[in-house]
C-alpha cells in the first residue's frame, strides 16, 4: 500500500471573533464550521481558531491540513525524500478524529497530513 494525499482535510486559521467569522461564512458562502462539510470526496473541516492558539506556529496566519489515506506509508515515502515526519500519537490522535502527522515545506510552512477514522 503507498500513502497519497486524497484531499484538503481541513483549513485552520486565526481570527479575533471566531464564532463571528464561522457565521459569516456560513451565512454568505454556506461553509460550515466545527462540524464535518460533506463533500464528494470525503469530508473537510472548517474551523476558525482563536487569535491565540498554539496548535501551530503563531507566526503563521493559515496551516493547511491534507486528508491522507494510508499516513504510515506516506510518513515513509516523505522520510525517504528526506522529509521528516512528526506524530504525537498520544496527544493529536484519537478513535473519533484519526491519525496525525505534521511536515513543514520548503517555506516553513506546517503542513498537518491527516488520515481520518475507517468509516
Amino acid at each position: 500500500m503507498s500513502g497519497r494525499v486524497t484531499g484538503i482535510g481541513g483549513i485552520f486559521f486565526r481570527t479575533t471573533d471566531p464564532a463571528a467569522l464561522a457565521d459569516w461564512y456560513a451565512t454568505h458562502l454556506g461553509v460550515t464550521s466545527f462540524g464535518p462539510w460533506r463533500q464528494d470526496e470525503g469530508i473537510s473541516v472548517f474551523a476558525p481558531f482563536e487569535a491565540g492558539t498554539d496548535y501551530w506556529p503563531s507566526d503563521r496566519q493559515w496551516m493547511l491540513n491534507l486528508r491522507v489515506e494510508g499516513l504510515d506509508a506516506l510518513i515513509q515515502q516523505l522520510a525517504q525524500a528526506g522529509i521528516p515526519a512528526e506524530t504525537r500519537p498520544d496527544e493529536w490522535d484519537t478513535p473519533e478524529t484519526g491519525r496525525f502527522a505534521r511536515i513543514t515545506d520548503p517555506e516553513g510552512n506546517d503542513i498537518e497530513l491527516w488520515e481520518p477514522p475507517a468509516p
